[in-house]
């Protein structure tokens, strides 16, 4: 997997050592397992969230998580041009590559540990597909798509579109060296990440060495929600079992305790997990397809804007690939 690495994480800065006695372990709450699905012009993916109330997710309201899949010469598919309004899409690949565009003049292709990070707001129409050397050529394609919620205030705000390479991210390691911690978001322990959010969250991609442990600070106001990637291991203090398509719903407490199995699979060597949680905004959510706003009439009325063209305008040139 070639989202962003270093060769000695041994000189990466280190998580505190955690005191058991004054350390509130978060208990797991519940674990499910993604439902596959299919997005855009046809590729596969799992819903991560599948079956967990929005209340247990806020201030998240959906995730995608594409691959790992090998893609033959002309599968890689994309999708067309759609609208977004009242929230923040944040797409983080591992594998592969993406172009993105928008109405609003963001774009670039990202890939092997980069995010792009669009806030529709107000509105905004946009199109993500794999760059034309990848339909040619086939190859592995790893990623995941988050939809954060944007609270009742800053709905309406005006679009704006981050390209953050993954050699930004915030690198640290546990204290004897055994997971590499990616922070895109927010802060763990300190160390902050590079993306600007308009809700308080923490976004991070977890790499765990095969039978190494990470006791994890968290910020206790936010909630806690940890999906396998890839691999095999466990989670809480319970040594609940989890693997690549389950989530993992974390009750209350100040740190998450997730440990590798020592034995995992040869296609996946080590335990990958993104982890996020946020402060939740406690207000009414009603999603209808790509609009996430408070009440009905608000869908109704992005739908209504939506198709007298005040979402934006489909850009007549592509933009050049930032780098």
């Amino acid at each position: 997997m070639p989202a962003i690495t270093v060769d000695d994480v041994l000189v990466l800065p280190r998580l505190p050592k955690l005191d058991p006695a004054g350390t509130a372990y978060r208990p797991v709450h519940r674990i499910v397992s993604a439902q596959h699905g299919v997005e855009g012009e046809g590729f596969p993916v799992r819903r991560a969230f599948a079956g967990v109330p929005l209340p247990e997710l806020d201030p998240f309201v959906h995730m995608d998580h594409v691959g790992m899949i090998e893609l033959a010469v002309g599968e890689a598919q994309g999708t067309p041009w759609h609208p977004h309004r009242g929230f923040e899409t944040v797409t983080y690949l591992m594998d592969g590559a993406l172009e993105h565009q928008d109405s609003n003049g963001g774009g670039g292709q990202i890939t092997n540990g980069d995010t792009q990070w669009m806030t529709a707001g107000a509105g905004v129409l946009h199109i993500e597909k794999p760059p034309e050397h990848l339909v040619s050529s086939g190859g592995v394609f790893h990623g995941a798509q988050l939809w954060v919620n944007l609270p009742r205030a800053k709905k309406m705000s005006p679009p704006r579109y981050q390209d953050i390479r993954g050699k930004h991210a915030g690198l640290l390691t546990t204290s004897d060296g055994g997971a590499l911690i990616r922070v895109i978001a927010g802060d763990i322990a300190g160390h902050t990440g590079p993306g600007v959010t308009h809700t308080p969250i923490t976004v991070a991609h977890l790499t765990v060495e095969p039978g190494a442990q990470v006791d994890l600070p968290w910020n206790p106001a936010y909630n806690a929600l940890v999906y396998a990637l890839a691999g095999h291991g466990t989670v809480g203090g319970q040594a609940r079992p989890i693997q690549e398509g389950r989530l993992t719903v974390f009750g209350g407490g100040d740190a998450l305790r997730l440990t590798a199995d020592r034995v995992q699979e040869s296609r996946s060597p080590k335990l990958e997990l993104f982890v996020l949680g946020g402060l939740p905004l406690r207000e009414p959510v009603v999603q209808h397809g790509p609009f996430v706003m408070n009440t009905r009439e608000e869908v109704q009325q992005a739908f209504e804007d939506y198709q007298a063209g005040r979402l934006g305008v489909i850009p007549a040139q592509r933009l050049p690939h930032t780098s």
